[in-house]
């Protein structure tokens, strides 16, 4: 979109001709190669003649072959890889004008006046300063006698567009940085793999995470893990940190806890602004209480890897939009960064992100560290005061001036990675407010069976890092057993219900908000969290469950790739799970480089099929080794995956041969994401703050509750990046109920993008507004 929400829709070969060159600067990070690919593949499809330069500023510096031209296959195969393919390097003489403008000699010989720059905030600062110097250095370079006048006229102006490559997640404007969020994976992973040992030898382990200047990684792991206790640099703890340190891990080992894990960002520090280090906080653990504690240092692992499915998309989404952000550029532009703002690639001015950014160190330098966390953006701020009520050991008494209820917590639908974390975060939320919370085991049916009990805060220990739903979960709509379920109901003193399941959660709080008017038990307050694989309720953008399901199947197609290998030319066809809904497929499809996804919601016929098998042969001929066709389980009836691969089967006959695969119930199973255990945690603390401020609001003077209004139903979904409580009852007009979907997914705009990066024919439809800080975007931290 422009800046007045216009479509925009951009036609291949419209900029034919244009110079643009793509380079990774600073540290690297996973997704950069998807980053590469994507502008590589847009600027070729606009017509323009793209070129890599290897190693960053110094290869833009040194020219020669550092400098080289780009086609189609040189980024085949690059986007499942960790790092950055093309290299990076730090670069003292481009820092000096010397280096620049021999730099910008390079740059005009080869007409190159649109730079992709893939790097941390420093990198983008010094691309500025460039553009800033480029009118004056193109005079030097003509006075030498390096360039002629008509190169000077041609090349006299440089523009520039931005994607911050950074794990640590520090730059403000952006929900997401590039690798921050296969970071999180790695240290995720390596954190579950050491939980099982601690717990077997009843081990502290402390873990320092990388966060020289931000503490992002360290406090999302935290939330992640359910650590003991976290230090970052934008929030340090206490003067006397050694002695509540020791309190917690005392109360904790006395409570019956076997393990204890301690998260430490490498740049925390106490608040007179000294280190604090992980020999620091082991020697004080040792020192007081004699435990067996040991200390890891991930350092360069959190950077390795392949990148998981959401950066390989965000590569290619800021990829593309950067190449758009240069071929619409005025003569005189500013430079831009490319951002992500909910679900949304948009276009930031790139200096006033830089001011933003140094501003929340200079917070940090002047011990202003309630300004400095402020800073960070409200979703550091959600993140740090969920993790500190969740990690309190024991929960205050509740005062008298504060009323308790007594809440439930139910699945309906078929389980979902994020669940167990979800109801971890409501179990305990609940607690801490006083509350009494009930869990119902196996759904409506167990409800109906009476299988309901008490659960307490240390019942749910554990549960964030597992997958699967622990209570337990079935299909079963309420249907004719309205009148059963409504005695469990008031049997149970049920006063406030958190349902937590898929497309039949959402079609079971509907049924007993209906049944409101002949059961007065149903005049509760219920809220639904969507979890589901399929991302398939109406109201959300993002479901619990479906990132893990997104990172099973990529993990999967790569290894299936992998599987072939130093055979001949090979198809895959791959069969995923969503029911009706294309999404797994088509983002699937984006972050595994594949060649198509068919899906329900964009229908194809045979003629389709052999367009793109005839594509796909034309490709092998040009020396593609590899094909990836992913189908959703209910694209079409008639063609189904097993037709779709017969037929690459037969026509293939001497060029390639071709294998299926039907990935199965391996898409629900595994450890949840980090992105779903937080998200899990944050929404199920929200939907206890929605309950209880609901309950007091229809709560008459004799205690009973009588919640008759639609808002008092309601669904809580991620749109925008904000938590919004919408009544299912307005959401039955976005509902396709017939194939269980929403009526309008903001995922299809990305299915041009996938064909544009396979080499189809298609026509982009632009993400990217330009917007200002005024605009409201410079809030920082991740998606919700």
């Amino acid at each position: 979109m422009d800046s007045a929400g216009s479509q925009k829709f951009i036609e291949r070969g419209a900029h034919k001709g244009k110079g643009l060159a793509v380079f990774t600067s600073g540290g690297d990070s996973q997704g950069m190669n998807g980053a590469v690919r994507a502008v590589v593949r847009m600027g070729l499809y606009l017509g323009c003649k793209v070129y890599f330069i290897r190693e960053g500023y110094q290869g833009m510096v040194d020219g020669g072959d550092n400098i080289q031209e780009a086609n189609w296959s040189s980024v085949s195969s690059i986007i499942h890889k960790g790092g950055t393919v093309i290299g990076s390097a730090r670069c003292a003489a481009f820092r000096e004008r010397p280096g620049r403008l021999q730099a910008a000699n390079n740059l005009v010989a080869r007409g190159i006046t649109n730079l992709v720059v893939i790097g941390g905030d420093g990198s983008l600062t010094g691309a500025d300063l460039f553009r800033q110097e480029w009118s004056s250095l193109l005079d030097e370079l003509l006075s030498r006698n390096k360039i002629t006048q008509d190169q000077r006229e041609k090349n006299k102006y440089l523009h520039i567009a931005g994607m911050v490559g950074s794990i640590d997640n520090d730059f403000c404007g952006t929900d997401m940085t590039i690798g921050t969020d296969s970071a999180l994976h790695r240290i995720i992973e390596a954190i579950d793999a050491i939980v099982s040992t601690a717990y077997s030898h009843q081990r502290t382990f402390i873990m320092e995470v990388m966060g020289r200047h931000c503490g992002y990684l360290a406090l999302v792991t935290a939330l992640s893990s359910e650590a003991d206790f976290v230090f970052i640099p934008e929030s340090p703890p206490p003067a006397d940190w050694p002695a509540k340190l020791c309190d917690k891990l005392l109360q904790e080992r006395a409570a019956g806890q076997r393990l204890n894990i301690i998260i430490v960002a490498e740049g925390a520090i106490d608040r007179e602004g000294q280190p604090i280090t992980a020999e620091a906080v082991r020697q004080v653990v040792v020192a007081q209480l004699n435990q067996d504690t040991r200390i890891t240092v991930l350092g360069h692992v959190q950077r390795g890897g392949s990148p998981s499915a959401f950066d390989r998309l965000l590569g290619c989404r800021m990829g593309a939009e950067a190449v758009m952000a240069l071929m619409e550029a005025a003569p005189d532009a500013e430079p831009c960064v490319i951002t992500l703002d909910g679900n949304q690639a948009v276009r930031l001015p790139l200096m006033e992100c830089v001011r933003r950014t140094k501003a929340v160190a200079q917070a940090m330098a002047e011990k202003k560290w309630e300004l400095a966390v402020q800073l960070r953006g409200r979703s550091f701020v959600r993140n740090l005061e969920t993790y500190k009520m969740l990690t309190r050991l024991k929960p205050p008494v509740c005062s008298r001036d504060t009323p308790s209820y007594t809440l439930a917590v139910i699945h309906i639908g078929a389980p979902a990675c994020g669940m167990n974390a979800a109801v971890r975060s409501f179990v305990r939320n609940s607690i801490y407010r006083g509350d009494k919370v009930l869990a119902i085991h196996d759904g409506i049916e167990g409800l109906i069976a009476g299988n309901v009990q008490p659960i307490d805060w240390a019942d749910v220990t554990g549960w964030v890092a597992q997958g699967g739903a622990f209570l337990g979960t079935k299909r079963t709509l309420p249907g004719n057993k309205a009148g059963e379920i409504a005695a469990r109901l008031k049997e149970f003193n049920i006063q406030g219900l958190l349902v937590i399941g898929g497309f039949e959660a959402y079609q079971a709080g509907l049924q007993m908000y209906e049944a409101r008017e002949k059961y007065p038990e149903f005049c509760i307050p219920i809220v639904m969290i969507p979890s589901t694989i399929s991302n398939n309720v109406p109201g959300t953008e993002f479901s619990l469950g479906a990132d893990t399901a997104l990172n099973e199947i990529t993990e999967i197609c790569d290894r299936i790739r992998q599987s072939a290998q130093g055979t001949k030319r090979r198809v895959f066809v791959i069969e995923t799970m969503g029911g009706f809904c294309g999404y797994l497929a088509t983002v699937a499809g984006l972050a595994g480089g594949a060649d198509a996804a068919y899906i329900y919601e964009e229908k194809f016929s045979i003629k389709d099929l052999q367009q793109d098998l005839y594509h796909m042969a034309a490709k092998m001929a040009e020396g593609v080794q590899r094909g990836l066709i992913l189908r959703n389980e209910k694209a079409s009836d008639n063609y189904n995956t097993e037709f779709i691969y017969r037929l690459y089967s037969e026509e293939g006959k001497g060029l390639f041969s071709a294998r299926m695969n039907v990935l199965g119930h391996m898409q629900q199973g595994g450890s949840p994401t980090p992105f779903d255990r937080n998200m899990g945690t944050k929404m199920a603390a929200k939907s206890v703050h929605w309950l209880t401020s609901t309950i007091e609001k229809c709560i008459g003077p004799n205690g009973k509750i009588n919640a008759v209004g639609p808002d008092t139903c309601c669904l809580l979904g991620v749109v925008r990046r904000q938590y919004t409580f919408t009544p299912m009852e307005d959401l039955k007009s976005q509902t396709n109920f017939e194939q269980r979907i929403p009526k309008y997914q903001w995922w299809l705009k990305m299915r041009p993008l996938l064909r544009i990066l396979a080499k189809h024919d298609s026509t982009y439809e632009e993400e990217g507004m330009y917007m200002t800080v005024e605009q409201g975007v410079l809030e920082g931290g991740e998606l919700v």
